[in-house]
């Protein structure tokens, strides 16, 4: 569960980010974060992965007010959440497997498990057989996936994911969101921000949509009808 109550985020050379936000996501659900360019979509994140925290309101994931969690309980909050990245943040010299292991790495996690989580992992994503590879032999869609794996690695109970196909084309697009749909059937909460619309009519899952760091609209968006075709034409008057 993630819960805002009135949140607010203001930076002090730029203002206001955020403005009285409330919504709640159950447990499990799926949902999309979109708006303009600077609408806030980054900064919610952020707060969520307790990367940021907020001006006024509460934030809560779980059981947990972010707003009173002690510092030292920061890092197993974040463990609890995989984040997925636009630009990837895949460490250029490492492998495939490197990449992946890191959060395992620094949860102190035993070399034998490591290995058999990474390769869970890169199996569910589709790169098993490139966990030797290095990032930049790689396509952005398989950089990509590299992110998702990472971010799952820890079997958390949340994906955030920030603009996750922003430099993909739409046939790539839609393979990442079918990975994020696999994880979603599994019983993950996913929150992504994105700007494809017609991906988030396609999928139609629940949308919140900001503008100007406000809340204006939370909705399931219904799909588009389809185009009327010759079949479904009014008979010719006689």
């Amino acid at each position: 569960m993630i819960e805002f109550e009135h949140v607010s985020k203001r930076y002090p050379e730029r203002g206001d980010a955020l403005k009285d936000l409330t919504f709640r996501l159950e447990a499990g659900e799926m949902a999309f974060l979109t708006g303009h360019s600077g609408a806030g979509k980054s900064t919610l994140l952020k707060l969520i992965g307790l990367l940021e925290r907020p001006s006024r309101g509460s934030v809560r994931v779980g059981d947990d007010d972010l707003a009173r969690l002690p510092r030292r309980r920061i890092p197993a909050h974040r463990r609890r959440i995989g984040m997925v990245f636009q630009d990837h943040r895949l460490l250029a010299e490492r492998s495939v497997f490197d990449n992946v292991a890191l959060p395992l790495v620094t949860a102190g996690m035993t070399r034998d498990d490591i290995g058999k989580r990474v390769r869970a992992a890169l199996d569910q994503v589709g790169l098993l057989k490139l966990e030797r590879a290095l990032p930049l032999t790689l396509s952005s869609g398989e950089q990509q996936r590299v992110g998702i794996a990472r971010a799952v690695v820890g079997r958390p109970e949340v994906i955030l994911a920030d603009e996750p196909t922003g430099n993909l084309d739409p046939e790539l697009s839609q393979e990442i969101f079918r990975l994020f749909e696999r994880f979603h059937q599994l019983g993950v909460s996913l929150l992504i921000a994105t700007h494809d619309l017609d991906l988030i009519q396609s999928l139609g899952h629940r949308t919140l949509v900001l503008k100007q760091g406000r809340l204006v609209a939370d909705a399931i968006p219904r799909p588009a009808a389809p185009e009327p075709g010759p079949e479904s034409d009014p008979a010719p008057a006689p």
